[in-house]
């Protein structure tokens, strides 16, 4: 085989002992001096199997960072669970008591406004669908816009009131229009739930409510509470910003005309909303760029709030559980530690561009090629959630690379992949992000002529490498 089709594997394999090197050399040059025959199958001793060769390179110099990143124990957070993520990249940036699963409350919404933006999407119901009020909607306790049964209202009506009113009887009234019964519903719930990757979740309305607050009628049967975590809340929130982008044109209203006269309006019960800034009762808690997400509360739950806001192009989501059950204020202080902890230390940036070739790496070869070899590059840029002035000095990139290619390649057709890790300060986990690698080039095939020359080179240059071994 020709040496410039070795790869790094086959390099480093054990030589065998130069006696079978002599004895070898001296069987092919009897061959060659009696029989004058060149082996019939030497055009294609240069394809080599298809194998994969891995490389990692990792650099010493740990990431730079423009600042020292505080601790989560610095944000003296008064809250029994909390999580930070950044939805384009799932990074968690911020994790206490995460995956503890606490009664939501209204959180719980959440999910019923994920499906039912759902089905507006898939065109299965309409925002201006009118939606006649059943007799458990209706007998809904808590947070409500007193719907009685029989009473009729779009599905958009419905949607706000539950959104930015956290309406118990519009939540239920909702979700016995896209199911038979609210129990019927729960079950889609509990489904997309596990789709999701939610792995605490479990729903048993779709309000929030405990069991003892529900209609005797409409309970669940085995008795068991909604539960969710502050992660999963924060995975069903990327989920909604994710696949409804438009869920702020909902949420950012600060109040709503439900129905007429003084009564009938609905006030948003989420005070951190950018627009409070000039609302004195509220202007203590506007925070720059928040546009949702959800509220909560019970005494079961205390004061709940998943949050999300957008500065310098990046989205952040929080989610705070257990804050100050007598003070609904605490929710929004506590989101606001939270919020800043991210915009203040971390940003998303790209670290590996687009079209890049891997540093260090020898191109791949290929048989029956004009070309003996090609070179690759990644097929798109990867970027990641780091501290603040951060370069990709700590970036790390494993490569595992096809060495058997045959020819004709195509420019940009896949040749293998490279996964890269960045061990971000102040964040307990690496991430870690893979792109395919693409040849950098067109290799057309070779004719039948050069294959034959390049062969009888290669088996010539391999005997008398042999027969150098024997003197």
């Amino acid at each position: 085989m020709p040496s410039t089709y070795k790869s790094k594997i086959e390099k480093n394999r054990i030589s065998p002992p130069k006696f079978l090197k002599r004895s070898a050399a001296s069987v092919l040059l009897i061959h060659m001096l009696c029989l004058s025959v060149v082996p019939a199958n030497l055009a294609g001793a240069a394809a080599d199997t298809t194998q994969t060769q891995t490389k990692t390179e990792s650099k010493a110099a740990a990431p730079a960072a423009a600042k020292a990143i505080p601790t989560v124990e610095s944000l003296n957070l008064a809250v029994k669970s909390a999580v930070l993520l950044e939805p384009t990249t799932g990074e968690v940036i911020l994790s206490l008591n995460a995956d503890t699963a606490l009664p939501p409350a209204s959180m719980t919404k959440m999910m019923t406004e994920y499906i039912v933006a759902e089905q507006v999407k898939q065109g299965k119901m309409s925002w201006d669908d009118i939606v006649t009020v059943g007799k458990n909607a209706a007998a809904q306790v808590g947070s409500r816009v007193f719907l009685a049964e029989g009473d009729q209202h779009s599905v958009k009506d419905l949607y706000i009131a539950m959104a930015i009113g956290s309406a118990n009887d519009a939540t239920v009234a909702l979700a016995e229009t896209v199911a038979p019964t609210e129990q019927e519903f729960v079950k889609l719930m509990n489904s997309e739930a596990k789709r999701m990757g939610m792995k605490t979740a479990h729903f048993a309305n779709s309000t929030g409510l405990d069991i003892a607050d529900m209609p005797a009628d409409s309970r669940p049967s085995d008795g068991k509470e909604t539960v969710m975590s502050a992660m999963d809340a924060a995975i069903l929130a990327k989920y909604i910003v994710t696949d409804h982008p438009d869920f702020n044109e909902f949420t950012t209203l600060q109040s709503y005309q439900f129905r007429e006269g003084a009564g009938g309006r609905i006030e948003n019960l989420d005070w951190m909303l950018e627009a409070n800034a000039s609302v004195p009762n509220f202007k203590a808690y506007a925070y720059e760029g928040l546009d949702g997400l959800k509220t909560g509360h019970t005494n079961a739950a205390g004061n709940n709030f998943t949050g999300t806001a957008v500065r310098d192009g990046m989205r952040l989501i929080s989610v705070v559980m257990g804050t100050d059950v007598n003070n609904q204020g605490s929710r929004f202080v506590e989101t606001r530690k939270v919020l800043d902890y991210g915009f203040n230390n971390f940003e998303i940036k790209e670290m590996v561009a687009a079209n890049k070739a891997i540093e260090g790496e020898e191109p791949v070869a290929v048989s029956k090629g004009k070309e003996e070899s090609v070179s690759y590059e990644t097929a798109g840029a990867l970027s990641f959630v780091v501290p603040k002035g951060a370069d990709a000095s700590g970036l790390k990139v494993q490569t595992s690379v096809e060495s058997g290619l045959e020819a004709p390649v195509a420019k940009g057709d896949k040749v293998g992949t490279a996964t890269y890790t960045y061990q971000a300060a102040g964040m307990a986990e690496p991430q870690t992000k893979t792109v395919d690698l693409v040849a950098s080039a067109d290799v057309e095939k070779a004719g039948w002529f050069k294959q034959l020359l390049r062969a009888i080179g290669g088996f010539f240059s391999d005997l008398f490498e042999g027969i150098k071994n024997l003197f």
